[in-house]
């Protein structure tokens, strides 16, 4: 049985209320934390856990922590990024929405580690339902002691509230949530400064997303040592995966990270095989912002290694033959899914949800989207190819924030990986006319048939 450490008690009758949540060890972390630990120490054990972000980037978490300022004598604080607003993730809903008061605890012992006295919880706007039962926890939290003034008896003192955003994708950068959060409209920050000198309100301050929080208490309670001997490298512990897509069992999992790919897909404890048997043709392994990995890179790499559910072995070959573990949303395409489509419909989104700020991302996300429905609809040509190649190479690395590497990214590994049916949308168009057109006629047996 895999290791868990999120999810163990989710399933716990009554777990989402304070006294269920308190009988079953909860705020054990901050008790300890509080009465027999410095803040020092918790960053130390974060440190040697190995703890990486869990919002998409992977950074170490103690070493993010480390850099907060403490000698300009300024408040500093913690901000929570529940902006969970990436096409194929929604594990950190599925935390907040049913056992709240793990993230809330999460925010109190990281909050004293860093010495904030006043720390956010910024949640997407299409959270609303969830903004309540934080609401609530928190209000909970407070009756009972564990916010407030001189918790547990000590000097130390805490206040923490939800905010709720507009429903920005950007937002979930962390300067644009910061943004976002002090009223204004929220545009990503030129770096340096960074949060951890100049934040919030110029304050210093540390921004992690609520997988990574919901994790200190059992580093608390277990030590970093125990984390870090959980799942397989740098890669350290286990991690929430949202899989969806054509698979028998879409949901949240969590698992000890070191799990094979394959093992993740066919296990019936996992997403349970292929729906209706069909061949795997893709997967997207970390969210709509990662490179898409084509069947025969899947399960092995380039290198013919077994694929891994890691940073390093998903990043194996960089974005030639890999692509990243990311946030965990995991999709997952049998020999029905049309890639133009899909590549277009993650355009689609990356054109909306641009802040405008840089002209690279402004105008080419705009440039991506229409071209890739004119392949998608028949009418595009196969210099419109080398054009989206063109335009993606334009956007990355040329923005102040990673949207636009986001936008480009899907189109590169579907052009690189999947040219040829993008050339097949040109100059067979009367064959895509129906919408389910490799549902009804696999993309394998229409290559065998094109010419005749």
């Amino acid at each position: 049985m895999a290791k868990k450490i999120l999810l163990d008690k989710i399933n716990i009758p009554g777990i989402k209320s304070y006294e269920v949540y308190r009988e079953n060890g909860g705020y054990d972390s901050v008790e300890k934390a509080l009465k027999t630990m410095n803040p020092d120490d918790i960053t130390e054990e974060v440190k040697t856990a190995g703890l990486r972000g869990r919002g998409g980037a992977g950074f170490p978490v103690g070493l993010k922590w480390s850099f907060i300022d403490k000698k300009s004598g300024k408040p500093r604080h913690l901000v929570c990024n529940a902006d969970e607003s990436e096409p194929g993730t929604f594990k950190d809903r599925y935390l907040m929405e049913h056992i709240p008061h793990l993230l809330i605890e999460g925010m109190i012992t990281s909050s004293y580690a860093l010495g904030a006295n006043l720390s956010y919880i910024y949640i997407r706007g299409e959270y609303m339902w969830v903004f309540k039962i934080l609401e609530k926890a928190i209000k909970e939290a407070y009756a009972n002691g564990w916010l407030g003034k001189n918790i547990l008896g000590t000097d130390y003192s805490l206040d923490l509230y939800v905010h709720c955003g507009a429903g920005a994708y950007i937002c979930g950068e962390e300067t644009a949530l910061l943004e976002s959060l002090e009223g204004k409209r929220g545009n990503p920050r030129m770096k340096p400064p960074f949060p951890a000198i100049s934040g919030l309100w110029g304050n210093p301050t540390v921004v992690n997303n609520v997988e990574s929080i919901a994790n200190v208490p059992w580093i608390v309670n277990n030590s970093g040592q125990e984390y870090a001997n959980i799942g397989i490298g740098r890669s350290t512990g286990t991690k929430l995966i949202s899989a969806s897509g054509h698979i028998k069992n879409p949901g949240v999992y969590e698992i000890e990270l070191g799990l094979s790919v394959y093992d993740f897909i066919n296990s019936p404890e996992y997403c349970g095989g292929m729906m209706d048997d069909r061949p795997i043709k893709a997967l997207v392994p970390g969210g709509s912002s990662v490179p898409i990995l084509p069947a025969h890179l899947i399960y092995k790499t380039a290198e013919g290694n077994d694929r891994l559910m890691s940073y390093e072995s998903l990043a194996d070959g960089g974005f030639e033959t890999g692509s990243m573990l990311g946030s965990g949303g995991f999709i997952v395409y049998n020999d029905s899914a049309c890639i133009v489509r899909n590549t277009w419909n993650f355009a689609r989104f990356y054109a909306h949800e641009s802040c405008g700020q840089c002209s690279p991302c402004r105008e080419g996300t705009g440039w991506l989207e229409k071209v890739l429905y004119r392949i998608e609809t028949g009418n595009g040509s196969l210099d419109d190819i080398d054009l989206l190649w063109n335009i993606q190479s334009n956007i990355e690395g040329n923005t102040i924030c990673p949207l636009g590497d986001a936008a480009a990214w899907p189109v590169a590994a579907a052009i690189r990986h999947f040219r040829e049916e993008f050339e097949y949308h040109v100059l067979y168009p009367e064959k895509i006319k129906d919408r389910d057109h490799f549902a009804k006629e696999p993309y394998s047996q229409v290559k065998q048939n094109i010419g005749k």
